[in-house]
């Protein structure tokens, strides 16, 4: 294929209109409720396992304003991101925005990020998946991790319109789950559970913070667990019904929605049944109900079932996530072109399988804390980049049409990006040996990038399209 220089960053490979052909997805599939449903999908299993050990870093206190830091960073986030989407609706979703802003460059750096984010969270997910199965049945493992990777990754494969209404159904009847969970446990609250955990000799430490000031910091990768992923709705714009009004309202609506539970669940569960009994949990909303009331009960079994759903809507939609940004960036060429081939019914089988492969893999290390660490820096190192790329284009493309335009302007997204800095150091204070290795497999994205794919991008993807127009208007102006 020629060549086409743009300089001595990259060059662009021209294709036929065939190469796209293999390459669609199946449009209209979602509309805004649905949105809304997977947005919650995507992080409701963190409801359910995950934000508890949290509290073995900086005890409830430490983890509540953790939590409430990361609330505000994800609300101002998913309001910068409503714009950006509103934008720029393609199935890149980041990676787009970013390369509008950086250009290829910063296009990859964020794509690979949320790549990492989104291939190791299933991995995590699954274990908390055997723990809740091996409560509930007896049998745990690597068969169950094994059982569910085959059997969703199919699901996605068959087709996207019936994977998103399976997904929205699991979430809903999960989100119940949550409600009967938080009404059972509201008669036993008593705040006294809430500072049980012995006080250390920390800097600053108190019975609201027995870890010191250093345990709200520390606590932040467990408490954006919380919400981690919601980013992912831009995803779906390619398979969205009306992008530019769907996918605001999807975020927008996403967040309120989490936000809500993660609240009420991190006051309420250690309220219940006390913060120091959950620390270490791999069920912790199960372990709650039966300290709180001595023992088994139907209420217990009925959110240790159906909190498995909710496992299951995570675990589900982070597949769906992760094969939508790696077929953007291979139609693009910043990965091997293979990986974004589709099936008759349009679903990238490459880019679901692969990295479910890579996920079952990590899975069977058990240690669904530290592979949350993995996903966390993933996916800080993508809010910085994307909340930076809403400043920029904010700044240098005044004119783009914003058919949605974020409340507060770069004072939302600037405040979003000074609070993901911090989460990115963040995960060094729990085990940093964990992060650096994260931080190595990014690294080895980056040279693959460096030495070899930004010499075989693709012209005329839309991502590419959207730069081209953007470098056009700005040229006229």
């Amino acid at each position: 294929m020629p060549s086409e220089p743009t300089g001595s960053s990259v060059d662009f490979e021209k294709v036929d209109s065939e190469y796209f052909q293999q390459r669609e997805l199946k449009k209209g599939a979602a509309g805004w409720v649905l949105l809304v449903g997977l947005g919650v999908a995507y992080v409701i299993s963190g409801d359910y396992a995950g934000w508890n050990f949290g509290l073995a870093q900086g005890g409830w206190g430490g983890m509540f304003l953790a939590t409430l830091l990361m609330a505000t960073m994800y609300l101002c986030m998913c309001f910068s991101l409503a714009e950006l989407s509103s934008m720029i609706p393609t199935a890149g979703g980041g990676y787009g925005f970013a390369r509008s802003a950086f250009g290829p460059w910063g296009g990859f750096l964020t794509g690979t990020a949320i790549l990492i984010e989104y291939a190791i969270a299933p991995a995590a997910i699954a274990v908390f998946i055997g723990a809740y199965c091996e409560s509930l049945f007896g049998i745990g493992g690597w068969m169950i991790y094994l059982a569910f990777y085959i059997i969703f990754i199919g699901i996605h494969i068959f087709g996207v319109g019936e994977a998103l209404k399976l997904m929205f159904v699991i979430t809903a009847i999960a989100a119940i789950a949550l409600g009967v969970f938080l009404v059972a446990m509201v008669p036993h609250f008593n705040v006294a559970n809430l500072l049980d955990i012995p006080v250390t000799e920390a800097k600053g430490a108190s019975s609201f913070l027995p870890f010191g000031y250093v345990g709200v910091w520390a606590a932040i990768p467990y408490a954006i667990w919380f919400f981690l992923a919601v980013e992912g709705v831009p995803l779906a714009a390619e398979e969205t019904k009306n992008p530019k009004r769907d996918l605001p309202r999807g975020l927008i609506g996403a967040i309120v929605v989490l936000t809500s539970f993660a609240l009420l669940i991190l006051v309420i569960a250690p309220g219940g049944a006390g913060t120091l009994a959950l620390v270490k949990s791999g069920n912790p909303l199960v372990e709650s109900l039966a300290l709180a009331y001595g023992g088994s009960t139907w209420m217990g079994s009925f959110v240790n079932l159906v909190g498995l759903a909710g496992l299951i809507a995570s675990f589900f939609s982070i597949i769906y996530a992760y094969s939508r940004q790696i077929f953007a960036l291979s139609r693009a060429g910043y990965l091997p072109r293979k990986l974004s081939q589709t099936n008759k019914s349009k679903a990238p089988v490459l880019a679901l399988v692969i990295p479910g492969i890579i996920g079952f893999g990590l899975s069977l290390t058990g240690q669904g804390d530290l592979l949350i660490l993995v996903a966390v820096f993933g996916a800080t190192i993508s809010y910085v980049l994307m909340m930076a790329a809403h400043i920029t284009l904010r700044i240098r493309r005044p004119k783009m049409e914003r058919p949605y335009r974020t409340p507060g302007g770069i004072f939302t997204s600037g405040l979003a990006l000074i609070l993901a800095c911090i989460a990115v150091v963040a995960g060094f204070l729990v085990d940093p040996r964990v992060v650096i290795g994260a931080a190595i497999i990014y690294g080895v994205l980056i040279a693959y990038f460096a030495f070899y794919s930004r010499h075989h991008l693709v012209a005329g993807t839309p991502e590419e399209e959207f730069a081209a127009i953007q470098a056009a208007e700005a040229a006229l102006h």
